[in-house]
């Protein structure tokens, strides 16, 4: 059987991860992102819009949080994945968009996230948080 193996899957995981929240944080900039992404095959950028569309809803975004992530995201706010994500309560399903707006749907989504996990790590986990996508090295790893 070739392909990918389950190990292959949990690290990119991790990377996904590890790239999102230095986004969120201000560790990586929203383009150097954007460049990570552009580079991935068309399948991989599916599961990186699913698995940041499962960040977004752990960190509770909400339309506000939507408004405020188009706004940062550079993208306008009549493109399908702004609209989708400014709803109330947000729409999620990135991944079935069509190819071209991926990258559209990236740089939507991982904006309205970040404000969405600022939010909750200066509200509900400031000084008391465990979550190690949370407590971040102030300086990424080069890549």
């Amino acid at each position: 059987m070739s392909g990918a193996s389950s190990d292959d899957g949990a690290a990119f995981r991790r990377e996904t991860e590890q790239v999102v929240n230095e986004i969120a944080q201000g560790l990586r900039t929203l383009d150097a992102g954007v460049a990570w992404f552009s580079g991935l095959a068309p399948a991989r950028r599916q599961e990186v819009l699913r698995e940041v569309g499962g960040y977004a809803m752990q960190a509770h975004i909400t339309s506000a949080d939507g408004r405020a992530g188009v706004a940062r995201s550079g993208v306008k706010p009549t493109a399908n994945p702004s609209v989708m994500i400014c709803m109330d309560p947000p729409r999620y399903g990135f991944a079935g968009l069509p190819s071209a707006e991926h990258i559209k749907a990236f740089r939507v989504l991982v904006s309205a996230f970040a404000v969405g996990d600022t939010r909750r790590r200066e509200t509900y986990c400031r000084g008391t948080c465990g979550h190690s996508w949370h407590n971040l090295p102030t300086a990424p790893e080069p890549t």
